[in-house]
């Protein structure tokens, strides 16, 4: 695939040299694009170097070519990254006077603007309009992520990290001609990873969940225009960056994680979904030891450790709704291995029957299922007037994201 990057003139810049590597060693062909400006931060000997391919950022260079449409019409992506605060300002205006903004003119490809600037230049008006209007016109604009900026200052404007705007770039690509349903003003709340029970102060219960598919379902809300809040128990992966849409908090055990769920759902900013896909641990020890637990050198037996059932959270969300407490759309998922005696998928529906939720995704999981890997094959079931309806999606989790959330969407926008 035939990609354009497009650096524009801010410190980030050099951000976009890892960004380059990530699609060429996917075996992708990108043609850097750098403003004038841009080349005070990363020379044009970088950007060649990495790329294979010659750097103009003028016009009038290879003007027998017509560079500026010929670029235009190869290109199959357009990424922006950084995209200063001046740079979309142009595009807003349809202003041309450089290679990078006259190509952005002339093509039809999907063109994805990743911005980086001062928190204060991110919140300016001038700026909020012009991201505004850049998405009204079909771009996409991915959020800045909150963080450390120039100099000791932190805040919004924080370019993403390369690897999140490869992901948004290339989830672009996947989602042209499909379902995009939008999300912008709902505010969404998942779960991902899996808790930990204390026993002592050392050593714990726990499960095998990775984290991916919360993360990923996240994502995929953020990418759809939602507030999200994402709480997380343990993770095996890096938890995402936060930007102004996606905020994250952390938990430990079960306990922890109902309250904040708690804390999120029925707190004064109503949430308009939740998606549990935490793995909650079922028991917890009745009490934790103070100590690390010692083993008897004497004695061949080992310590006997009374357990409690931990509350069911998704279970409880379905109550408090019933009590008028909340009106949020309620998905849980279900890890099952089946039984000599029932089938994973008569086990999901029973569970889905139980808890009273408005979806449940049903994963069929082992240990070389599921946990832990970027692909997925899952049941969603959702609650109609004749009974239950299923559907069947496989693949990378990503795409199991994307589907879920589209349909969350849907029955939202309907409800709406």
């Amino acid at each position: 695939m035939r990609i354009i990057l497009g650096i524009g003139g801010g410190i980030a810049a050099y951000k976009a040299a890892m960004l380059l590597r990530l699609f060429s060693e996917q075996g992708h062909d990108v043609v850097a694009m750098p403003t004038r400006s841009s080349l005070n931060f990363v020379g044009a000997a970088t950007w060649e170097a990495l790329s294979g391919n010659p750097v103009r950022t003028s016009v009038f260079e290879d003007v027998d070519s017509v560079n500026h449409v010929r670029q235009a019409e190869m290109a199959e992506l357009i990424v922006v990254a950084p995209a200063t605060a001046d740079l979309m300002s142009k595009v807003v205006t349809g202003r041309a006077d450089d290679l990078l903004t006259a190509t952005i003119l002339t093509a039809t490809c999907p063109i994805v603007f990743a911005p980086a600037m001062h928190t204060q230049m991110w919140n300016n008006p001038a700026t909020r309009r012009n991201v505004a209007q850049l998405r009204r016109d079909g771009f996409t604009v991915i959020e800045p992520a909150v963080g450390r900026l120039t100099g000791r200052d932190s805040g919004a404007g924080r370019l993403p990290e390369p690897a999140e705007i490869h992901r948004q770039a290339l989830a672009v690509l996947t989602s042209q001609g499909t379902e995009n349903p939008d999300l912008t003003g709902r505010r969404i709340v998942v779960t991902a990873g899996g808790t930990r029970e204390a026993l002592d102060p050392v050593r714990y219960l726990g499960n095998r969940s990775s984290g991916r598919q919360g993360i990923a379902i996240a994502q995929a809300a953020a990418d759809l225009g939602a507030s999200v809040d994402l709480i997380v128990a343990h993770l095996e992966v890096e938890a995402p960056e936060p930007t102004e849409r996606l905020r994250v908090h952390r938990v430990s055990s079960a306990l922890e994680l109902e309250s904040s769920v708690h804390a999120s759902v029925l707190g004064e900013d109503s949430a308009d979904a939740v998606v549990m896909t935490a793995a909650v641990a079922d028991f917890r020890p009745k009490s934790m030891a103070t100590t690390k637990i010692k083993k008897d050198p004497d004695a061949d037996d080992a310590p006997s450790i009374e357990l409690v059932r931990n509350p069911d959270i998704l279970k409880g969300l379905v109550d408090s709704r019933r009590r008028g407490e909340h009106s949020a759309f309620l998905v849980g998922f279900a890890a099952e291995t089946g039984s000599p005696e029932h089938s994973v998928a008569e086990l999901g529906e029973a569970k889905f029957r139980s808890k009273g939720s408005d979806m449940l995704v049903v994963n069929e999981v082992g240990s070389e299922l599921v946990f832990g890997r970027d692909e997925t094959a899952a049941t969603i079931l959702v609650a109609t007037n004749d009974g239950i309806a299923s559907e069947s999606v496989s693949g990378p989790k990503a795409v199991l994201a994307r589907r879920l959330m589209t349909r969350v969407a849907s029955h939202l926008n309907i409800g709406s």
